[in-house]
């Protein structure tokens, strides 16, 4: 059973998407929320016997000196999603997680990421490998500290740039570059964040578009430790919807055309998107599905643009053109509207459970089965929602009778 105290480490750990899981995780400890959002508390994954919610210690990075909670509050006063009585009953529990956050790093970050950085020791000139045993040290510390039978690290960190340059398949090769380069990296910042997650015995999530653990020598560097990791760029809206309605199309026989989604949002991540080089990664993550779902590759777009005044509410409208019975053009046009840390929030929470849990039956390395959490879905091409959650509760049935 996955039962005991567990670590939750947050990379990012101010954003909008991690105060509202650390706003969630504590209202639900105190019996202020219901569950809505939660797939973990449906009947069907009763029987895994997850993790409570009061057995969650979070901690985290974060590479801006700013409060927690007024960041937390910032949820309501800018974005009007979490309501103020619910903040303020969980402040102290905000006040008690900002006591185990740490500066984290913005080497190989970009400099989009680099510019938002507060805290003079996330800029500090230091080696790639000085900086993945100082952020392993903090996770190690953590848990000793609290007393945690096991950590799970998640990336919530702002997207970063594509990393262009090649990463070797061999994660000796990783730790010779790593130990002999000076202020540059031979990886990017949320891979750095993967290795020292290993490292320290936690499992990881990579719940953004940035590398993180999807190298192939990190995904070895996880079997070899026994640890599970998940991602990458947690689905929640836009892409969601495509999962859903590509695979209609396609079992109906209709010929998609064309398929244009356009999306605007204010949060802090939609300013770092407001950046080319980010948004190259997002808009990859977000386009890449229909050419797997569909039997002819469509004539495609993806927009995405930073519009202040929304704070972290988004709006996605698309436009699909297809073709009927008798060649019939036809178009099909919906409007996505969500908050979005509160529509990520419960996935985040969802794959802490689920990922601890493949943790204790003994699963390691990456994990198919939570496809359906994910737009880019690590080691598995089926991108249908359907499917994917058919081989999600697969996974349930077969671990629900097991320890």
């Amino acid at each position: 059973m996955a039962k005991g105290r567990i670590g939750l480490w947050l990379i990012g750990a101010k954003g909008g998407v991690a105060t509202t899981v650390m706003t969630g995780l504590t209202a639900l400890a105190r019996g202020l929320v219901e569950p809505i959002g939660l797939i973990t508390e449906t009947e069907a994954f009763h029987s895994l016997n997850l993790i409570d919610w009061g057995d969650v210690v979070i901690g985290g990075h974060d590479i801006r000196n700013a409060s927690l909670l007024d960041e937390a509050r910032r949820m309501w006063t800018v974005s009007r999603a979490i309501p103020p009585g619910v903040l303020e009953a969980v402040a102290p529990d905000l006040i008690d997680i900002e006591t185990r956050l740490r500066p984290g790093t913005v080497l190989a970050s970009g400099t989009s990421i680099q510019a938002i950085a507060s805290l003079p020791e996330s800029k500090s000139a230091k080696t790639p490998r000085s900086i993945i045993d100082q952020i392993r040290t903090d996770i190690l510390d953590f848990a000793e500290t609290n007393d945690v039978e096991r950590v799970v690290v998640v990336n919530l960190a702002s997207t970063e740039p594509p990393w262009s340059l090649p990463i070797p398949d061999n994660f000796d090769e990783i730790s010779s570059l790593l130990e002999n380069a000076s202020e540059s990296s031979p990886l990017p910042t949320s891979s750095l964040y993967a290795i020292a997650a290993f490292e320290a015995d936690a499992a990881y999530i990579n719940f953004t578009p940035s590398t993180g653990a999807t190298p192939q020598a990190l995904n070895n560097l996880a079997k070899q430790r026994g640890l599970p990791h998940a991602g990458c760029d947690g689905k929640t809206g836009e892409t969601l919807l495509k999962s859903v309605l590509a695979p209609m199309f396609r079992d109906r026989h209709l010929d998609v055309m064309s398929w244009v989604g356009h999306n605007i949002f204010g949060n802090l991540d939609g300013k770092i998107l407001d950046d080319p080089s980010n948004k190259a990664a997002k808009v990859k993550s977000k386009d890449h599905l229909l050419a797997n779902l569909l039997p002819s590759t469509p004539q495609t777009l993806v927009s995405i643009e930073f519009i202040e005044s929304l704070g972290d509410w988004k709006t996605a409208w698309d436009h699909i053109h297809f073709q009927g019975f008798l060649g019939t053009p036809m178009t099909m046009q919906f409007t996505w509207q969500g908050c979005d840390s509160i529509l990520a929030a419960p996935l985040v929470i969802d794959l802490v459970r689920l990922v601890d849990r493949a943790r204790v039956a003994g699963e390691a390395g990456s994990l198919p089965w939570l496809a359906s959490f994910f737009k880019s879905p690590l080691d598995c091409h089926e991108q249908g929602f359907a499917a994917q959650m058919t081989m999600l509760h697969d996974w349930v049935k077969k671990h629900s009778a097991q320890p």
